[in-house]
């Protein structure tokens, strides 16, 4: 009663002995502080360990040359389209060396001398040199491409070669990242670099590659109908062999 009878008490007609008595009084008042102690449970994952890591001699991209050298005597070579360096699967470099990250193509393409220094330029900026690193795993432009002017007629032989160009089958991996660093961290900025390739690209670990060979493998030892494409260019069911190409029967179906 005597608190809320001070407190009620305008401020305005009292003296300053009694304000400063008032505050007195409400510093004398013990404070209710409630802590209420919890606990959970946490699961934290352990810290992953990089021992396994070898670095290479080079840790950062190095600038690939946009013309091919030739020798002095030798006549530059020109080639035809060869668009079977583009289709069907990548059979030599589909697996990751450093067993990390990389960035892998899912449909065929040409990489040109800038698309090749846009990656360069984007890893290289967004790398920690002092623990990670970057490996090319295509090679540089080799494949000449021929074009002639504006305004030329057709015939006269073969145009001139305009630029050179790099090809990719689907699976073929691009670069590799590693280092001491896990997926979360590089996914970001190596996800920038494939969404502005040529062609549809992805950012994949060695544990992803794993878990999609291993649920291939689960679907082809489950699967319960016994109709599959090789079955069916097996039997020549319909007549397919009348619109079937031999790629069919390479790959199964697949790839166009």
């Amino acid at each position: 009663m005597m608190m809320s009878s001070i407190i009620r008490r305008p401020l305005a007609v009292c003296s300053r002995r009694n304000i400063d008595s008032i505050q007195r009084k409400l510093l004398e008042i013990p404070r209710c502080a409630t802590t209420v102690s919890c606990a959970t449970l946490m699961n934290l994952k352990p810290p992953v360990k990089f021992d396994h890591v070898e670095f290479p001699e080079r840790r950062r991209l190095k600038i690939l040359e946009k013309v091919p050298q030739y020798p002095a005597t030798m006549r530059v070579p020109k080639m035809s389209k060869r668009l079977i360096d583009m289709r069907g699967p990548e059979l030599v470099h589909n697996k990751l060396i450093h067993k990390q990250y990389a960035i892998i193509a899912l449909t065929g393409g040409k990489l040109r001398h800038g698309h090749l220094e846009l990656i360069r330029l984007t890893i290289n900026r967004n790398l920690d040199e002092k623990r990670m690193f970057a490996v090319w795993r295509v090679d540089a432009p080799w494949k000449p491409i021929t074009k002639k002017g504006q305004g030329h007629r057709m015939g006269g032989g073969k145009g001139s070669i305009d630029h050179y160009v790099t090809p990719v089958k689907a699976g073929r991996v691009i670069i590799e990242v590693g280092g001491h660093a896990e997926f979360e961290e590089v996914e970001d900025w190596m996800s920038m670099v494939a969404l502005k390739l040529p062609f549809n690209a992805e950012v994949v670990s060695q544990e992803i590659l794993d878990e999609r060979d291993g649920e291939l493998e689960r679907i082809e030892r489950q699967n319960l109908n016994p109709f599959t494409f090789e079955h069916l260019l097996k039997t020549n069911s319909h007549g397919c062999h009348f619109w079937a190409s031999r790629y069919d029967f390479e790959w199964k179906g697949k790839f166009r």
